[in-house]
């Protein structure tokens, strides 16, 4: 996907998207009205739905992204 603005997603490769994000070819936005952040999973609340868990681990590596982009 590549677009005239400059952004280029290579074929097979995906952008890790927000909520504000529509699905697109080369973009993965969480799933929308279901569990999203991390803390709604704590203690004993596990992902019920496929798209719950899609959601969990969406935001933890989004949360990993976010921390490595602050440490540099």
């Amino acid at each position: 996907m590549s677009r005239p603005d400059g952004i280029n997603i290579p074929d097979g490769k995906f952008y890790l998207g927000d909520a504000g994000y529509a699905c697109r070819p080369g973009i993965l936005p969480p799933f929308r009205k279901t569990r999203y952040h991390l803390n709604e999973f704590s203690g004993r609340n596990y992902p019920r739905t496929a798209q719950e868990l899609f959601n969990l681990r969406h935001s933890s590596l989004r949360v990993t992204v976010e921390r490595a982009f602050g440490a540099l």
